[in-house]
């Protein structure tokens, strides 16, 4: 029996997947726990319009990704922060930070959690680069530079 996956089933498939199952697997575990529905023609068909939806969001975030990608490669931030004379900084500077500069000089939100950093955080003045994944296709190298206040 073919059934189509409404949840990831380790060692089976993922979801939307059309999957060939035994028919009492299908009829005695899948459906009755919501993990699955019957490939009949008419789920075949509400299938493949969810697909078509799907693919076409996704190729919209995916040009979204790109632009915002290309906006931010001629980015150069400058992030100050209070500092030792011998150039340590109180404190350190983090992907909240970079974050919060982005949004405040060239007027772009991005989650901080797609800030990822070489280190974990940047403790002395000086150039530094941060990786930004804003899609699986778009990644950027942002550099920064800490400065003194």
């Amino acid at each position: 029996m073919e059934v189509i996956l409404k949840k990831d089933i380790y060692n089976l498939g993922y979801i939307n997947d059309i999957v060939s199952v035994k028919d009492g697997y299908a009829q005695n575990y899948l459906i009755p726990q919501g993990m699955a529905i019957v490939a009949d023609e008419t789920n075949r068909k509400v299938h493949a319009e969810v697909m078509k939806q799907k693919a076409f969001k996704q190729e919209k975030a995916r040009f979204e990704a790109l632009s915002l990608a290309e906006k931010l490669g001629n980015t150069n931030l400058k992030i100050g922060a209070k500092a030792a004379e011998t150039g340590k900084i109180y404190g350190s500077v983090n992907a909240i930070q970079i974050a919060e500069a982005l949004k405040e000089q060239y007027k772009i939100e991005i989650d901080r959690k797609k800030i990822f950093l070489d280190g974990e955080s940047i403790k002395e003045i000086g150039s530094y680069e941060a990786t930004i994944n804003l899609h699986k296709d778009a990644k950027v190298i942002i550099k920064f530079e800490v400065f003194a206040e």
